[in-house]
């Protein structure tokens, strides 16, 4: 079979073309392909780099591809024997491979009409062979290519040609393990999203029952711990919904605070200050932070009187939480950490170890009421 006689279109002539007003060009459904496979810029591999090291051992040339053809970039996946990430699409081989469904074969770059003016050929690399297998996926967008180079001319077998393809097939085999991962991944995700909604919307359910309880029992302390009941379950219901609308690795825990507390203070029917610094804290950290600030509010709104302050800041590699009120402050002797502590008590100093940070209490500065702070290490 004469694998080496291919003719190609070139970009840019009427297979790429845009056929009709709403009907996507052949490029477009190729590039949403790509982007389907999240596969650009991603670290390396060492399940591709053994593909390429394999291919540059069997075919016995010193440079083997795994490429990716970009909008306007060829990237590489995998560069046996080759120091660089990317070139340019303009001149790039893997450009013009990918267009046709069989191997892509230049035996003598300096001969062939298809390279003569490329750059690789004509300038300072000085490629002569190249010999490419597009890398083509399940409804037949084509990728980029395993290809592999060598600077002297070469001829290649059948056999090679077949081992070639039969490697660029285990390199979509794996690229299309990548994708099934994303997709499980990105599956498992928005069920937790929809777990994660229904749990919110029962924990809000459980606090409407017990404020619908604190409305019909007698007045005393039975209806006055029901109506706090109700209050702290509202709070962690807002706790979680504000959680889950940050979906980065990092959140600013200030803005976090602000939408948190301006929920808290509808729910406590208490007016609630938030001030500081604006700093990133990893995602992992914001629910324990909320659950932080629910407590610690939520004890302001009970024993404390007056405006409630919330303030985050930043100083010499620290982050702190401070929460403070107008009450009558705390007794000198009190002690966060002490075992008749609250329940309140215990469940901060348990979400502070969770920040590797500790809980400290002292006076306003202005002598009145009382401040608790939550000092723990930054992430960077």
């Amino acid at each position: 079979m004469d694998w080496a006689r291919i003719t190609v279109a070139t970009y840019g002539t009427s297979p790429m073309q845009t056929v009709g007003d709403n009907t996507p060009s052949k490029e477009d459904q190729r590039m949403a392909a790509v982007r389907r496979y999240d596969i650009l810029d991603s670290p390396p591999d060492g399940a591709f780099d053994r593909i390429t090291a394999l291919a540059a051992r069997r075919l016995k040339v010193p440079i083997a591809i795994i490429s990716i053809v970009d909008e306007d970039r060829i990237w590489f996946k995998s560069h046996h024997g080759l120091p660089i990430r990317q070139i340019d699409r303009e001149p790039g081989l893997c450009a013009s491979a990918i267009m046709a469904d069989t191997p892509y074969l230049i035996e003598d770059a300096r001969k062939d009409p298809r390279s003569l003016a490329n750059p690789l050929v004509a300038g300072d690399f000085g490629l002569q062979f190249y010999a490419a297998v597009p890398l083509t996926t399940n409804d037949g967008h084509s990728l980029g290519t395993l290809c592999v180079i060598d600077k002297e001319p070469r001829s290649i077998d059948d056999d090679q040609i077949e081992d070639l393809k039969d490697l660029a097939s285990i390199v979509m085999d794996q690229l299309e393990l990548r994708l099934s991962s994303l997709n499980a991944i990105e599956r498992a995700n928005l069920l937790a999203r929809e777990i994660d909604h229904r749990v919110m919307n029962s924990l809000q359910f459980v606090s409407s029952l017990l404020k619908m309880q604190s409305r019909s029992a007698d007045a005393g302390d039975g209806a006055i711990h029901l109506q706090l009941a109700a209050n702290r379950v509202a709070s962690v219901a807002q706790v979680h919904r504000h959680f889950y609308a940050d979906t980065g690795n990092e959140s600013s825990c200030i803005e976090f605070l602000r939408r948190l507390c301006s929920d808290l203070g509808s729910i406590l029917e208490r007016e609630i200050a938030v001030e500081g610094d604006e700093g990133m804290v990893p995602a992992s950290s914001i629910q324990a932070i909320g659950l932080i600030t629910n407590e610690l509010v939520t004890n302001a709104a009970k024993y404390g009187s007056g405006k409630i302050d919330v303030a985050f800041r930043i100083t010499d590699g620290t982050n702190k939480l401070i929460v403070c009120d107008e009450g009558q402050g705390l007794p000198d002797d009190f002690d966060p950490y002490s075992a008749t502590a609250g329940l309140g008590m215990r469940v901060i100093t348990s979400l502070a170890d969770q920040l590797q940070g500790t809980l400290s209490v002292g006076p306003r500065e202005d002598g009145e009421g009382a401040c608790l702070t939550v000092t723990f290490p930054r992430s960077d």
